[in-house]
């Protein structure tokens, strides 16, 4: 079965989470907001980043139904 992360991306977010143990992960458009302190919010950004810079990782999940 084939990867869903790419090995790069797997250390972009390793990176984000290195930045977020020490205090200096912002969140925002160019780190505008408050620091982040939430593991799931730090992984969301190292994910972000690796899309933008055109690694191997799945698209955002989208709700297909309608409700």
């Amino acid at each position: 079965m084939a990867r869903k992360y790419s090995p790069s991306a797997s250390k972009d977010v390793e990176r984000v989470m290195r930045r977020r143990k020490q205090g200096k992960l912002k969140s925002g458009k160019g780190g505008r907001g408050g620091t982040v302190r939430s593991r799931k919010q730090a992984i969301a950004i190292g994910l972000s980043e690796a899309r933008k810079k055109g690694k191997k990782v799945p698209r955002k999940a989208t709700r297909k139904t309608k409700r």
